[in-house]
């Protein structure tokens, strides 16, 4: 027995420092038995006196009832998607980028895990809260099952607030010991390592969890009070707090040393304990990471060298057409069942005809096909070699499999005309209410199906009308399940005007362009003209003919729209509408000395037209170093350009400055 609160606290520190070792380290420092009577010791000291438990104790990592939902919860800074490599010419491009504006720039690189990110939110060194990536900006809140991973500290030294990043995974082995165990219960096994540890991490229960060796490996940072110094250095001091060491982290100081490092983990990745798709490579100067920023969805100061993709060879049994959407029909391989990194693959797509074509694919033939990461499995050609007269020619369909009306054929895409099209209604509907879109929860891919043949719904704005009463006819359905549909319906009311613009799934529009007109134009975008979307930042010819034609083919459907749902558009109020920039058409070019996004934004907020291409309808363009072809257009054009120096003197008489940007 513990004799005080004094013998107590030195047992916790004891046995915190023994669990270290045995769970994270694999290095213990004590029997499992003298493990096991401390912390029996500990947990009778702690119900005896329960005003004294340290919330860090090892005892408290499993506990709470099992919930019936995970709660949403924001991130206070975004967990932003990494910007792709797959090669050694674009990794000299992404450098020479950095070294643009950073040339003695140096770069951390690190395995870049294939598992679930995590982000754990500490305040006062006490673990407050732990979010799961969700869409960057909101994921679920999954606190008490982070709380059971031995290699999350429930304590850290570091008092200021801070989001302290990283990957949940699990070992090979152990993901083959849980599918064994989950076949001889006749549960569904889980594909690979990836979905054990996504499966795990969210269970309701948490004695669930805490039944899985969960790792937890720390890769990055969110939001955080270090303004300058050593990304490496933060790690570690960060990897010091407890937490599993992070392997093969190196420091490297040029392109040579990065190649290095990731050959060396290209050549382990089949044999290491924890499945890897890649390398993580960041600019190690946190005061230059601040500085290059961020484009709409990646940092500009980091980006993933993905591992070259797994190649297979399977047999093509059959070919299917599927109608999206737009109408466009895409052919999908049917093929000889195949496992790939963990995954069994049935089926790839083939994108279009013409491709069907150049390669010379044909039914029977066996193909090699390649999966990178979450990439979809793809076809990369035949094996002529193995033709045994089999094969069969893959026609092009001239009716549309889901409605038999003719097809029209373009010139690379065959495309179903018919919007009153089953295929099509379905798919839009379905897009509608996906997450990335106006998030309906319990409007899935099936429950859609069973609407659209019960004739409850045809269309996306017969969502709005459905009743209780219809859902409690159909089969599964309960008052619970039917109201919560009716619930999540409601919820899409006076949604951010850019969520509902990505629902509409116009094409070549985006969550990130979708924000822009949002903000550019609020409700008014579908009242625009084409040269005042072609001046948005980043928009081309394509983007804006496509949100004009979607405008006037489905004007009726926009407007219902907008008068349910009366969509929330973001306010656009000049901080000063007498600005010399209000109303003008601005191009930014070259390196500036703040973050071009914020620059950016300080002028829309000045009203100011931001855009990417200089025309003969640009007012203004702003240069900084190393300006190339967009000066030399503009002073073609006669186009008035200032340097970054003659900005900050406007902006001084109008009692702004860019240093406040920092």
């Amino acid at each position: 027995m513990l004799k005080n609160l004094q013998d107590y606290q030195s047992s916790t520190a004891l046995l915190k420092k023994m669990a270290y070792h045995y769970y994270v380290l694999d290095d213990p420092i004590a029997t499992d038995e003298e493990y096991d009577d401390l912390y029996h010791k500990i947990q009778a000291y702690e119900t005896a006196n329960p005003q004294s438990i340290i919330a860090s104790s090892p005892t408290q990592r499993v506990g709470g009832t099992a919930l019936s939902a995970f709660q949403k919860n924001t991130h206070i800074e975004r967990m932003w998607s990494l910007d792709d490599i797959f090669n050694r010419t674009k990794l000299q491009e992404w450098v020479n980028r950095i070294y643009k504006s950073y040339p003695e720039a140096t770069f951390v690189c690190s395995p870049k895990f294939d598992g679930v990110s995590l982000n754990l939110y500490y305040q006062n060194g006490m673990l407050q809260s732990a979010t799961t990536r969700g869409d960057g900006i909101a994921g679920e809140l999954v606190t008490q099952n982070a709380k059971t991973i031995q290699s999350i500290p429930l304590e850290i030294p570091y008092q200021e607030e801070i989001e302290i990043r990283g990957e949940v995974v699990i070992s090979r082995d152990d993901f083959e010991k849980i599918n064994q165990e989950r076949m001889q219960t006749g549960e569904n096994l889980f594909a690979n390592p990836r979905n054990a540890a996504a499966g795990s991490l969210r269970q309701l229960d948490p004695k669930i969890t805490a039944k899985r060796k969960l790792k937890f490996i720390p890769w990055g940072i969110g939001k955080h009070h270090i303004n300058s110094g050593s990304f490496l250095e933060v790690i570690n001091k960060i990897l010091q707090y407890g937490f599993h060491p992070t392997p093969f982290i190196t420091h490297c100081a040029g392109i040579e040393a990065i190649q290095t490092i990731y050959e060396k983990l290209v050549s382990i990745r089949h044999t290491y304990p924890i499945m890897l798709d890649g390398m993580v490579i960041v600019v190690d100067s946190i005061e230059a990471q601040k500085s290059l920023g961020y484009t709409i969805k990646s940092p500009r100061f980091a980006c993933a060298y993905k591992f070259p993709a797994i190649e297979k060879s399977s047999k093509i049994l059959s070919i299917t057409n599927q109608v999206g959407r737009t109408g466009v029909i895409t052919p999908v391989a049917e093929l000889e069942p195949v496992e790939i990194e963990g995954a069994m693959i049935s089926r790839a797509t083939l994108h279009n005809y013409s491709e069907i074509e150049k390669k010379d694919i044909k039914i029977n033939d066996t193909v090699i096909i390649i999966r990178s990461g979450d990439v979809i499995p793809k076809i990369i050609k035949p094996i002529t070699a193995l033709r045994d007269g089999s094969q069969i020619d893959i026609i092009k369909p001239t009716h549309c499999p889901v409605c038999g009306s003719e097809l029209l054929v373009e010139d690379i895409f065959i495309r179903c005309q018919n919007l009153s099209c089953k295929a099509r209604v379905k798919e839009s509907i379905f897009y509608f209410a996906s997450k990335k879109a106006l998030n309906i929860d319990g409007l899935g891919e099936k429950i859609i199906e069973q609407l659209f043949e019960n004739g409850i719904i045809a269309n996306i704005l017969d969502i709005y009308s459905i009743q209780a009463e219809q859902l409690l006819r159909l089969e599964g359905w309960q008052e619970k399940k039917a109201q919560n549909l009716i619930n999540a319906i409601k919820n899409t009311k006076n949604v951010p005007l850019w969520r509902l613009l990505n629902a509409l799934g116009m094409e070549h529009i985006g969550e990130g362009a979708s924000k822009k007109l949002a903000s550019s134009f609020g409700l008014e975008v579908f009242n625009k003209k084409y040269d005042d979307l072609i001046a948005i930042d980043g928009f081309g010819k394509e983007m804006a003919a496509s949100v004009i034609d979607f405008g006037i083919v489905n004007h009726d459907l926009i407007e219902k729209l907008f008068e349910i749902i009366t969509p929330k558009a973001p306010e656009i109020s000049p901080i000063a509408p007498d600005s010399f920039f209000a109303s003008k058409t601005i191009v930014l070019t070259g390196t500036l000395s703040n973050p071009r996004d914020k620059v950016s934004a300080l002028l829309e907020s000045l009203g100011a037209k931001m855009s990417g291409s200089v025309s003969k309808n640009t007012d203004i363009l702003i240069y900084g170093e190393n300006a190339g072809s967009k000066l030399e257009k503009a002073t073609g054009l006669g186009v008035q350009t200032i340097d970054e120096a003659e900005l900050q003197k406007i902006l001084a008489s109008e009692k702004i400055k860019l240093s406040d940007l920092n």
